[in-house]
């Protein structure tokens, strides 16, 4: 028996985060997700999430306009539709909105979550199968204090937590920044892996000086150096030096990957589910990238622990990632909205167990932060 949707409701929640998150385009205090809730005939709820980066200043999606699009464009198509075609539903949402891809990505968590729920398996398992429980995740240093940094990373080490680093930079000069990063890496040795996030913040003239000074530094990843759509200066600098580039807001999907691969770049692609319209469109580009050779790296909008959990399904059932995942979201977090929150442990993440997303909702704590 088919079970139609009845309902979807969406809810904006502001968690503040643990410190100023700062990125090249905006500071952080705060994250703001939009939790969606689908209801079905059944009785089955799946839940999904939508979340970006810094509002508007990072994309075209802010988290009140997703909300309002899923209201009155996206969610209003798919009531009455049978919740277990999951091909149809999103086949119609892309006739329904062009782009809108985080909006979407909510949408096809929450209906991957109702039906793993209703056959009683995981969304790792509607995707294919799980090949990992416990994933690598790394921490992003973000305070702009290269003090402060180390002591944080230093423990985290310590703690067995993170022996993987990223660092936001971009927003100071490029000589303030090497230095920055130079003074981390030593610190922390060569048994810690460092690597920077620029968020398409130079020119590629910059870049090339930075990236030669970054490279000697021992820097071992470098991500979205120059603009995303500059797909042709990404495989200029990916064939000019050997540190690896990471391209991130230049590969949206498939098609971008196409694109970058065509032009010959190398390295990496950050899969983040919420760019690709959803965890199966991350997957297809994954796909992509291991056929062309290109290195794969689990990426986060900062999600809270319903978007991360459905991207970590995603990761799941993929082979071993060369780069990792970035699936701290929830640590950022100074509270959450879920009964469970997320086991990090051993410099990884465990993939949560049950059906669905395996995630179940804390009411109070969603109620207390709802706007």
């Amino acid at each position: 028996m088919s079970s139609q949707i009845q309902s979807i409701e969406t809810l904006l929640v502001d968690l503040p985060t643990i410190r100023p998150h700062k990125l090249s385009m905006a500071t952080m205090a705060t994250q703001t997700m939009v939790i969606v809730r689908l209801h079905c005939s059944d009785g089955i709820e799946g839940l999904g999430e939508a979340t970006t980066i810094g509002g508007l200043s990072y994309g075209p999606e802010s988290p009140e306009s997703m909300k309002v699009n899923i209201d009155t464009w996206l969610g209003p198509v798919l009531l009455g539709e049978d919740a277990a075609n999951i091909n149809a539903l999103m086949a119609k949402l892309s006739k329904v909105a062009q782009g809108n891809a985080i909006a979407k990505s909510a949408l096809e968590t929450a209906l991957l979550d109702a039906q793993g729920k209703r056959l009683g398996v995981s969304v790792a398992t509607l995707l294919g199968g799980a090949q990992h429980t416990h994933l690598p995740v790394l921490w992003t240093l973000a305070s702009g204090d290269t003090e402060r940094d180390i002591e944080e990373a230093q423990r985290l080490v310590d703690e067995r937590r993170h022996r993987d680093f990223k660092l936001k930079i971009g927003l100071r000069s490029v000589d303030q920044d090497v230095r920055h990063v130079a003074a981390i890496k030593a610190a922390l040795g060569d048994n810690v892996s460092v690597r920077v996030d620029v968020n398409q913040a130079w020119d590629e003239n910059t870049a090339v000086r930075a990236i030669s000074a970054l490279q000697e530094a021992g820097v071992e990843l470098i991500e979205q150096p120059i603009p995303a759509r500059e797909h042709a200066g990404m495989a200029r600098l990916s064939r000019r030096f050997e540190v690896a580039m990471l391209a991130d807001e230049g590969v949206q999907d498939s098609t971008d990957g196409l694109t970058l691969i065509s032009q010959g770049f190398s390295g990496a692609f950050a899969l983040k589910i919420a760019k690709s319209g959803g965890p199966r469109g991350a997957l297809r580009l994954a796909q992509m990238a291991q056929t062309a050779g290109i290195g794969l790296y689990g990426g986060t909008m900062l999600e809270g622990t319903i978007g991360s959990v459905a991207a970590l399904h995603a990761w799941a059932t993929l082979p071993a990632m060369a780069w990792g995942t970035e699936m701290f979201g929830p640590l950022l977090l100074t509270d959450d909205i879920v009964a469970r929150p997320l086991k990090f442990a051993e410099f990884g993440v465990e993939l949560p167990t049950g059906p669905g997303l395996g995630v179940e909702i804390d009411e109070d704590r969603l109620k207390e932060f709802a706007r």
